[in-house]
């Protein structure tokens, strides 16, 4: 009697303590926790991007760099914001959390903007200015090494807190007993991408605003005054939170499989139907597909003891599933389609020279007021803003209307017309260049490179436009494809590979630029990207960009044939009912306005 009242007593405690652990983690999180999220990254957005246009002029004033070397290192920065993020996914969900992760980058870009601010500040952080004039002294490795730990700081902060924050705002809301728990996170997305695109043109008008008006002192003040309150309204909420711990990380299991691969290389595979490959309990996957043999080894089962009951593996670096395998298929079948977007954020990232090109051209809008050159870019923001509401809420219904069933516009067909459009804004960008360089020279400012041309800045706004095109054609439809083509278990992959084809992107753009210098000058010949603008032959360059775009659309043709339909493509339209259409409107991913390389 007295063992069945101590068990009896130990199930009730159990029990009381089991809803008492429920009751805590219901009163947390919700929508209370929301401001604190999106304020988080909303500031972080103005503050990082804010930054951005006008750092041509801080790198090539500031310290006497080059206009070809300024764009290096404004590359190098960009590439690494842009990796971070992945990195930072791979660590909050496998050893870090969600919150832990985003405090730490919070932590490490208010101290990125803190040391940034302070170049500006502290006058010998900086040689002495010589506004490009020879012979210009060289900032020491010390003052450069201070102005690179600023973009290194800042670039692990972005990971931080940009690999994270979208999902850890999705925790705090989900609740599988509240009934309406879908439509709560399809308007938390809504609320959170349009506090990012709201945060970017802030950042691109007031901060530039700024830094035109009051110098870099306050420019990259504000900034630091932003981030701080980023990291403080974060912190602020931390009891409210749900903190979910790591878990194993889908990235590893896709390592899993190529090392599996390779270990089992020399065993014989057995029949598609046959049940010697390991599977999850209870998919209906029971074995591999035709598709890249070679990584069925993976999942070849040669002992049945090497499965627990449970039906896991007991060395996953020898044993994978079905599905972990059909994952990494998946992922390398979109690689040659995915490699095609780099040429796009190649052409993207070029933004330095559009805002090199403003400076020098008539901004007034008015006789008291003109645009600064850093905010030219809200004009493809505003192309890429009002084209998605044009597309979504009155052209797709209004061509459904006149045929009588749903017309979209497939996945591929989207990114190949963004493919389209950035090489139509390079062409658009090279005649504008040819044409106010000639001016230039004409009224005699060929060596004088800050001097203004008699031409309104306002002929570069067709360039942001065709260039918003492309991203809201390629960059969406780039997101979508993967979602699309990609089981539900690899979302995560799905969101990363956009900003990791950025990254490369970068990368390749430094290594373009670097070879376009280095061959087109020497022997008392200027080099086409010259510091001076009037000097160099900025068109050429935009020609460049144009041919290579040329032959990326026509590889991206090719990509599109060899891979097949999509996944959206295999029922037909007008076998797409009305329900059917919905669920796919609220699976889309809304995609924040990617305007910068960063």
């Amino acid at each position: 009697m007295g063992m069945e009242m101590e068990s009896y007593s130990s199930n009730t405690t159990g029990a009381m303590d089991e809803k008492e652990k429920l009751s805590t983690t219901r009163r947390k999180g919700g929508l209370v926790t929301m401001p604190f999220i999106i304020a988080n990254e909303a500031f972080e957005k103005v503050a990082s991007y804010g930054v951005l246009p006008n750092m041509i002029f801080y790198l090539m004033k500031g310290y006497n760099l080059s206009f070809a070397k300024a764009n290096y290192v404004l590359f190098l920065w960009s590439a690494a914001t842009n990796f971070t993020p992945t990195l930072g996914a791979f660590l909050a969900d496998s050893y870090l959390g969600r919150f832990l992760t985003i405090s730490l980058g919070c932590i490490f870009s208010v101290l990125g903007m803190t040391v940034l601010w302070l170049t500006a500040m502290i006058p010998g952080a900086k040689p002495q200015s010589c506004n490009l004039i020879p012979p210009c002294k060289s900032a020491t490795a010390g003052q450069l090494g201070l102005l690179i730990s600023s973009f290194g700081l800042m670039s692990i902060g972005a990971g931080g807190i940009r690999s994270a924050s979208m999902a850890f705002g999705a925790d705090q809301l989900d609740n599988k007993d509240n009934p309406d728990n879908e439509r709560v996170q399809e308007s938390y997305f809504g609320w959170y991408y349009a506090a990012t695109s709201i945060s970017v043109l802030v950042a691109f008008t007031g901060i530039v605003y700024i830094q035109d008006k009051m110098g870099m002192k306050v420019g990259f003040g504000v900034p630091a005054i932003l981030m701080f309150l980023s990291a403080l309204l974060f912190f602020l909420a931390s009891s409210f939170y749900i903190k979910h711990k790591a878990t194993k990380s889908l990235l590893t299991g896709l390592v899993q499989v190529t090392v599996a691969a390779y270990k089992n290389r020399k065993l014989a595979l057995a029949p598609l139907d046959s049940s010697s490959y390991h599977h999850r309990k209870g998919s209906r996957n029971t074995g591999p597909t035709e598709k890249l043999m070679f990584l069925n080894k993976a999942c070849v089962l040669r002992n049945p003891e090497d499965v627990t009951p449970s039906g896991v593996a007991l060395d996953p670096w020898s044993l994978c599933t079905v599905e972990q395998v059909e994952e990494l298929k998946a992922l390398i079948r979109v690689i040659p389609i995915w490699s095609t977007g780099i040429m796009m954020s190649i052409n993207t990232s070029q933004s330095s020279f559009p805002v090199l090109q403003a400076s020098s051209m008539n901004r007034h809008v008015t006789s008291n007021f003109q645009i600064p050159a850093g905010s030219f870019v809200m004009f493809m923001m505003i192309t890429i803003s009002g084209w998605l509401v044009l597309y979504d809420r009155a052209i797709l219904p209004l061509a459904s209307k006149i045929r009588g069933k749903p017309v979209r516009i497939g996945t591929k067909a989207r990114m190949g017309i963004g493919l389209f459009f950035t090489g139509l804004s390079m062409v658009i960008s090279g005649v504008v260049e040819s044409v106010r360089r000639r001016k230039a020279v004409e009224q005699g400012f060929l060596n004088d490179p800050q001097a203004l041309v008699d031409m309104s800045a306002m002929w570069l706004v067709p360039q942001y436009v065709a260039g918003g095109f492309a991203e809201a054609f390629n960059a969406i439809g780039q997101i979508e494809f993967y979602y699309s083509e990609f089981p539900r278990t690899m979302s995560s992959v799905a969101s990363s590979l956009f900003g990791l084809g950025m990254a490369v992107a970068n990368v390749l753009a430094s290594a373009v630029l670097s070879t376009v210098d280095r061959y087109t000058k020497g022997e008392g010949k200027e080099s086409w990207v010259s510091s001076n603008i009037n000097k160099g032959r900025y068109e050429n360059y935009y020609w460049l960009l144009s041919i290579l775009s040329c032959v990326n659309l026509i590889c991206f043709i090719f990509c599109s044939w060899a891979y097949g339909p999509c996944a959206d493509d295999v029922k037909k339209e007008d076998d797409i009912e009305g329900n059917e259409l919905e669920e796919i409107s609220q699976l889309r991913p809304r995609t924040p306005l990617r305007v910068m390389p960063a």
